[in-house]
């Protein structure tokens, strides 16, 4: 079993939280807005380039064609690169691209040149085959990739035909022209390619690698190659709670990579984490959503806050005789106070969620109107109109009592906030029991692909710059639907906005607004919650810190630790 210094904090969390709340209760230590910083604090040439992050759980997968969660897409953002990789500035700029590709007349082949200096961090090349062969093994059925469908299917040329079995793996619209040029094809123009090749599944895969080491391929660190800033180590699966990240010598760039080790631990309790934090077990901290550690933080530089495009929803397993209800489903989407939930609960930040496409995300390509201007709030806090659509749907169905199993996050914030849904709907539904069921993320990613539930408290941030991102989640038999939702005129809408609307920005702005009606207004086919703001503790040594608002959460190639405390 692994040891390690941060495991004995958690005996010492609740005498340090003592002394925390005499210290910080006041909200911190005051200080300017941080503008001085790089120019009072430099990279010192004897400080040790080493970085200690606390994550809120373990990693499901460190396969790039399987992995579909934010640790996991995290971890790939840092160890691997695509053709192109999202920079400080939330801008797409070249990875594995020798520069700008070549597009033809309507935007619908790209032809890519590789780095020459590209290589896997066992020494061999980065070529044009490794991405065949990778966005191929995401559209084999037998592979089991939920990101590989979802991701290429109607935005890579034969992606939906091969993955049904009606065109062959060369039919794909990926070649290899030669060892260092990728010719990608497209269904349709897309104007987000680049953001959209900096997303993982579009990682290339290193096929001799993959092939000898078979099954057993991505389950630990000794089983992965890598060819981004760092390498993983000391990584034994899914369940592992601790492992390092070091940094690749054969990666492209690393002459400009300054972290030479980042030490992971996982800790799922706040409080733990800020505790951590105070000792110098941590440089940076978990996203801190528990409303008392935040409250000691307020005012003070090391607290960094943004809000996030992510919304936490429930979904409503229509598998389910009693969620199959619309008038039930309609019910448990107007329950719960919303704004309890952000202000009292929560109290980080966080916004009410009457609505499945985030606010202050993509704005109308002409009038430059937020989405949200135009559907505002859908599903809104109504709890006498839950109880008459309740006993209505009940009616309905024929019973006066339903038990739902509500699978749920085993963090500290996600029990807080599930106990708090469990009351809410249970006091305002009656004949109502919730089972609340609290699991590992590894465990709940799982039983959403079985569908393993009836409600699940789930979220979801953007893969890229655009509203489809989390319209086409609710398409039928879709690969992240897994609730057995299903519309036609839903799906028709999607269709449209991907294929005859393709280039009509506005008409397709409009479409994908009025899919989000019918999910909601309609058939309230999920229970939004709340758009999420993250807030995080990092340490004034740490410079570069870089987050991002699509895609994977955060890069630390650009990190460098300075001699600022």
């Amino acid at each position: 079993m692994k040891k390690s210094k941060f495991s004995l904090l958690l005996v010492l969390s609740l005498v340090l939280s003592v002394f925390l709340t005499a210290c910080y209760g006041g909200g911190g230590s005051s200080s300017s807005d941080g503008g001085d910083k790089d120019k009072d604090s430099k990279e010192a040439a004897n400080v040790p380039q080493e970085l200690k992050v606390l994550e809120s759980s373990e990693i499901p997968s460190m396969d790039s064609v399987l992995a579909e969660d934010t640790i996991s897409l995290s971890q790939l953002n840092n160890t691997n690169e695509g053709l192109y990789r999202i920079d400080e500035n939330q801008e797409p700029i070249p990875g594995m691209a020798d520069g700008e590709p070549e597009a033809n007349e309507d935007g619908t082949e790209y032809t890519i040149k590789i780095k020459e200096d590209a290589k896997w961090s066992n020494g061999e090349p980065v070529t044009a085959n490794d991405f065949v062969f990778a966005w191929q093994r995401a559209l084999n059925p037998d592979t089991g990739s939920a990101y590989g469908p979802y991701m290429m299917m109607g935005k890579i040329k034969n992606a939906e035909a091969l993955y049904n079995g009606k065109a062959k793996p060369e039919d794909l619209g990926v070649k290899a022209q030669d060892e260092k040029t990728l010719v990608v094809t497209l269904e349709k123009p897309i104007p987000f390619f680049k953001s959209l090749m900096a997303f993982p599944t579009f990682y290339p895969q290193n096929q001799k690698y993959v092939e000898e080491q078979g099954e057993n391929f991505g389950k630990k660190s000794e089983n992965l190659v890598f060819n981004g800033p760092f390498a993983i180590n000391g990584w034994e699966g899914p369940a592992d709670t601790e492992w390092t990240l070091e940094k690749n010598a054969e990666y492209w760039d690393a002459k400009n990579v300054s972290l030479e080790k980042i030490t992971f631990n996982v800790s799922k309790d706040p409080q733990a984490a800020a505790n951590a934090f105070e000792a110098g077990e941590a440089d940076v901290t978990p996203k801190l959503s528990t409303p008392a550690v935040i409250a000691q933080y307020e005012g003070d530089d090391r607290l960094e806050r943004w809000l996030e495009p992510t919304i936490f929803w429930l979904k409503l397993n229509q598998k389910n005789e009693a969620l199959a209800n619309v008038n039930i489903r309609k019910a448990i989407a107007m329950a719960f106070n919303k704004e309890d939930l952000t202000n009292e609960i929560l109290n980080n930040g966080s916004k009410p969620a009457n609505y499945a496409v985030p606010a202050e995300f993509v704005t109308h390509p002409e009038t430059g109107e937020d989405f949200r201007e135009v559907n505002k709030d859908l599903l809104t806090y109504n709890p006498e109109e839950a109880k008459k659509l309740w006993e209505k749907g009940l009616a309905e169905i024929g019973k006066k009592e339903v038990k739902l199993v509500y699978l749920g996050g085993d963090t500290e914030t996600s029990k807080t906030v599930d106990s708090y849904m469990k009351d809410q709907l249970q006091n305002t539904l009656p004949g109502l029991t919730i089972d609340v069921q609290s699991v590992p993320f590894s465990v709940r990613l799982d039983r959403d692909k079985t569908m393993d539930y009836d409600i699940q408290a789930a979220g979801w941030g953007p893969d890229y710059l655009d509203p489809i991102s989390f319209s086409d989640l609710w398409i039928t038999d879709g690969g992240n639907n897994r609730m057995a939702y299903s519309n036609e005129k839903y799906d028709k809408l999607l269709k449209d906005a991907q294929t005859t609307l393709a280039n009509d920005p506005a008409k397709r702005f409009a479409a994908l607004q009025e899919a989000e009606k019918v999910l909601l207004e309609e058939d309230a086919g999920i229970a939004p919650m709340y758009q999420r703001a993250s807030n995080l503790l990092i340490n004034k040594k740490v410079e570069g810190f870089t987050y991002h608002l699509v895609g994977p959460e955060y890069s630390y190639k650009w990190i460098k630790i300075t001699d600022a405390e």
